[in-house]
């Protein structure tokens, strides 16, 4: 990682301390978000670069002669308030409180992986992963840290790497039985990623679809409608646009067109519909798994 990148991660890092505490307005808080969305895309940074940030704040204070103070029973008592937020389900209030902890002792894996959890649960998923990562960076064989980065990562269908994560919490508790089922379902979500990949090639080699497509190419209606689309869409040589008859009518035409080939197929061969939806058709509410255990 080089140089310019941890400054960067430093100040995003930095800028989303300021986000997480209560010390800006309305307009600020906006103006801080965007910059800190226009940081990381400009220098590219990822979850993993943005944990190894330096802390700012208290590199600045020391060199000033005056190191944070750990203050590590007040920060355990924030914590503490903070479990007992969540349990209430008043995650800002809790994030808060796990903030404040944080600065009072930022070497406490447990006060990062405690934020991660209130992140998710308002539904700040790159947030949780930031956070999961800068408790792994203090502790790396904290299982709950890798449980929780797995499962903010699935909400961000980055399941290859949830995979990951969960594999190593598994590993790390072995007695633990949620990061085997959130390992299974990573596996089983990867799985039917491929297996639409391959119904999508297969489909190229469908013979009856193909023997479909060439008696639709070589009637008469198809072809006349066809060649009429062609030239309701053709471009304008004036401005190069497509215009439609009756002066712009192409998305029109498309609609149109769209709804003669459907039609066409339904009733030349509706056995070969109904499957090409079975392999097309994302899955549906009750083909999903249930999301990962917490």
């Amino acid at each position: 990682m080089s140089e310019i990148k941890i400054v960067a991660a430093s100040i995003v890092n930095f800028l989303k301390q300021q986000l997480d505490s209560d010390t800006l307005s309305v307009d600020s808080r906006e103006s801080v978000e965007v910059g800190v969305q226009c940081i990381e895309t400009a220098f590219e940074l990822s979850p993993e670069e943005l944990a190894r940030g330096v802390d700012l704040l208290q590199l600045v204070r020391q060199q000033r002669g005056g190191a944070p103070r750990v203050d590590r029973a007040e920060a355990e008592k924030l914590k503490n308030e903070g479990n007992e937020l969540m349990k209430s389900e008043r995650h800002r209030e809790a994030l808060e409180k796990y903030s404040r902890a944080i600065e009072l002792d930022p070497q406490n894996s447990v006060f990062f992986c405690n934020r991660a959890a209130a992140h998710f649960k308002l539904g700040e998923h790159e947030s949780a992963v930031a956070d999961c990562m800068a408790a792994l960076a203090l502790q790396p064989n904290y299982g709950k840290a890798h449980g929780r980065l797995g499962i903010a990562l699935t909400a961000m269908d980055r399941h290859a790497e949830a995979r990951a994560a969960f594999a190593r919490a598994a590993q790390l508790e072995p007695d633990n039985e949620s990061y085997k089922q959130n390992l299974k379902l990573a596996e089983e979500r990867l799985a039917q990623r491929g297996d639409r990949r391959l119904d999508l090639g297969c489909l190229l080699q469908n013979t009856a679809l193909l023997n479909m497509a060439t008696e639709m190419l070589a009637d008469p209606n198809m072809q006349n409608l066809i060649s009429g689309l062609m030239t309701t869409t053709s471009p304008n040589p004036a401005n190069g646009a497509a215009v439609g008859a009756a002066g712009g009518g192409g998305m029109n035409a498309l609609l149109e067109a769209g709804q003669a080939l459907a039609q066409h197929m339904q009733s030349a061969n509706p056995d070969l519909v109904e499957q090409l939806r079975r392999q097309m058709r994302p899955p549906g509410p009750g083909d999903n798994q249930p999301p990962p255990s917490q």
